[in-house]
């Protein structure tokens, strides 16, 4: 809980008491006067507060019972292989590689054994034949789930299907006449509705916190992929993963997945700092239909990597307004490189509906089945234009290709490369990209172009770029040498430059302002 949360509250409850003591005396003038009109109204107004408070209090305790027998605690054991432990220096074995020991086992090895790991998380109870809701990595590789219900009752419990890129898995338990929870339309949230979540934290069974729908549409750099998470400041602690947020109305508007530590860390590591994520209902239960269904997940895939238009990019790819997905790798053969999809494309809009972000295209995208026929509207070099897609099948990782140009691996650098590769240019240094360069910066074998080998801290560029970026063109233009790098950056001379980068095998671009 969070120290804004917990002053309102106590203020709140502070003002009650004043209002309280302030009403006893003025009944208790009101009784030796037996006169006040004004004393009568305040008595009056006290006592309607009172009632009010307690029915407020009495509803939401009326909420959390009809709604907590439907979240289960799930326990988890996971067997760790001794194979992949380690090799000779004895995997996890603490005395392995102590030579007081050693000399117990005749100089060899003591034979490794598998460990057991064991986790804890909580779920969601969604019919009343026992079909569960939770989270992925809750029941990741588990050789054994157990399911607890509300009661009491243990059950053990088998995986139906995961779907990794959303967090989102179901279970089943043999059992009938299941308390369930009702799916809302998480959509219909709004930031300050009051919610609630309910969980296992740290295994303190059927845990319930309150706070208010934070934010919406979150996408943050975490082990998901698709992502759209909502935010809220009700408490959420390792072990509450998988679990319940509900609204006031006792209905699921999410699945807790994840919080936000003070140590800028997700997951279950750290404490609950005010600022969780759970995956949105209507996310989660499309996931899940398709899970019951057929047991996998199937959903629209282009194969480019998008980026989102900033105000400095946005000029720059002919835009009026910072709207829109920009497209900043093509992978070769997918969908979008056979409909005609080019690097520095922008998609405003897909099937008749406007695209605010890259999220935005994702999350249409995959809600899409794979040969589906999607309309784009395509702004190229400043010109509108229409695109037809017909969407492949997402594969299980990432939805951008990491393999790069396969072709010409000869990128030895001619003469006119090692001219001035020491003086900085709008306060950067970059030198030529060669295999052995490329290999250690992690960019695609055949890659052209040059690489950033220092920064000036004080120029325009120490916001756009660092050591080890690789620039492949300026202004569209194409970079294989520093002697290109140079000249196409003196051309630009006081205007802002579109640099095409690549980082860590991953394109995309920015912008660098003059000085």
């Amino acid at each position: 809980m969070s120290n804004v949360v917990q002053f309102r509250r106590t203020t709140a409850i502070l003002t009650l008491v004043a209002a309280s003591v302030g009403g006893g005396l003025i009944a208790a003038f009101a009784v030796a006067s037996r006169t006040s009109p004004v004393a009568m109204v305040a008595h009056a107004d006290t006592v309607s507060s009172q009632r009010t408070v307690n029915q407020l209090s009495n509803s939401f305790a009326d909420i959390i019972e009809k709604a907590s027998p439907a979240v289960v605690k799930i326990s988890m054991t996971r067997v760790i292989k001794a194979s992949e432990g380690g090799g000779q220096g004895g995997g996890n074995n603490p005395f392995a590689n102590d030579p007081f020991f050693r000399q117990f086992f005749g100089g060899q090895q003591p034979k490794q054994h598998d460990q057991r790991e064991q986790g804890l998380g909580s779920g969601v109870l969604v019919t009343d034949s026992g079909y569960i809701l939770t989270n992925n990595h809750v029941v990741d590789k588990a050789s054994k789930l157990t399911v607890t219900l509300s009661d009491g009752r243990e059950y053990t419990a088998k995986l139906v299907g995961a779907d990794p890129q959303t967090d989102v898995a179901v279970v089943k338990i043999d059992a009938s006449h299941l308390p369930i929870l009702e799916f809302a339309n998480s959509d219909a949230a709004r930031v300050g509705d009051l919610c609630f979540a309910i969980g296992n934290p740290f295994g303190q069974d059927h845990t319930v916190t309150m706070g208010i729908v934070s934010a919406k549409g979150r996408s943050l750099e975490a082990n998901t992929y698709i992502q759209n998470f909502i935010q809220t400041d009700a408490s959420i602690n390792p072990g509450n993963s998988g679990g319940a947020l509900i609204n006031a109305r006792g209905e699921l508007i999410g699945m807790n997945t994840m919080i936000l530590t003070g140590g800028n860390s997700f997951g279950g590591e750290g404490g609950n700092v005010g600022i969780g994520f759970a995956v949105p209902s209507n996310m989660a239960k499309q996931v899940m239909d398709q899970i019951m269904k057929t047991g996998k997940v199937s959903r629209g895939y282009m194969g480019v990597s998008l980026q989102s238009i900033t105000p400095e990019l946005a000029p720059q790819f002919g835009l009026k307004e910072a709207k829109g997905a920009l497209v900043s790798e093509v992978t070769p053969g997918a969908p979008g490189a056979n409909a005609g999809l080019k690097a520095g494309d922008v998609i405003t809009a897909i099937d008749g509906t406007k695209v605010e972000g890259n999220n935005d295209l994702t999350l249409n995208v995959v809600s899409h089945q794979p040969g589906s026929v999607v309309t784009l509207d395509v702004v190229r070099d400043g010109k509108p234009m229409t695109v037809k897609v017909t969407l492949g099948q997402r594969p299980s990782g990432v939805d951008w290709d990491k393999s790069g140009d396969k072709g010409d691996k000869d990128n030895t650098p001619g003469d006119d490369n090692s001219a001035d590769v020491a003086t900085p240019v709008r306060g950067m240094n970059v030198e030529a990209l060669t295999p052995e360069v490329a290999q250690q910066v992690g960019v695609p074998s055949g890659t052209h172009g040059v690489v950033v080998t220092a920064v000036d801290a004080d120029s325009p560029a120490a916001d756009a770029v660092g050591r080890g970026t690789v620039i492949t063109a300026v202004d569209r233009h194409q970079v294989a040498t520093v002697a290109d790098f140079r000249r196409l950056m003196n051309e630009a001379k006081d205007k802002a430059v579109l640099l095409t980068v690549n980082n860590g095998g991953r394109s995309g671009f920015i912008v660098v302002q003059p000085k």
